[in-house]
């Protein structure tokens, strides 16, 4: 395996559950992934992962939310943050943390004559297709200097 790409995206109108949940598979299935590479079964050269996800922009995903009580510390960076808000946090820190490297966050509504939105330049369609185009010269190279 050279690299994978897991692409997600959430619409309406259950945000809260969907968040956790998207949360939970893209940092599990990273840790899988780089845990599989660590035991040798996907090949010699460690995986290139990228994450993109798409959020439906609407009133609900954009209006600031609480944080739940819990009996732990909550990261105060969540604190009265939108669920758009939250998952470009995530995003960053899918990337920041190195679980995945590089990952896009856009967001649509339902109307198809509208933009997409990309929140932060730093996870927009662009970055990314300059990380994988950095990864694929890469390989090229390794296989070039490989005969």
């Amino acid at each position: 395996m050279v690299a994978a790409i897991e692409l997600k995206s959430q619409v309406g109108p259950s945000f809260g559950n969907n968040f956790n949940n998207r949360t939970e598979e893209a940092i599990g299935n990273a840790v899988d992934l780089r845990r599989a590479y660590e035991a040798g079964s996907i090949g010699r050269v460690p995986p290139w992962l990228g994450y993109v996800f798409m959020l439906e922009e609407s009133p609900r995903s954009t209006a600031p939310v609480r944080i739940a009580a819990t009996p732990f510390q909550a990261d105060s960076a969540f604190s009265n943050m939108s669920y758009k808000e939250r998952y470009r946090i995530l995003c960053s820190r899918l990337v920041s943390d190195g679980l995945y490297d590089a990952a896009c966050f856009v967001t649509s509504t339902k109307d198809p004559e509208l933009p997409i939105h990309e929140p932060d330049p730093a996870l927009s369609f662009n970055a990314l297709r300059s990380a994988i185009t950095a990864r694929a010269a890469y390989i090229r190279e390794l296989r070039e200097r490989q005969g």
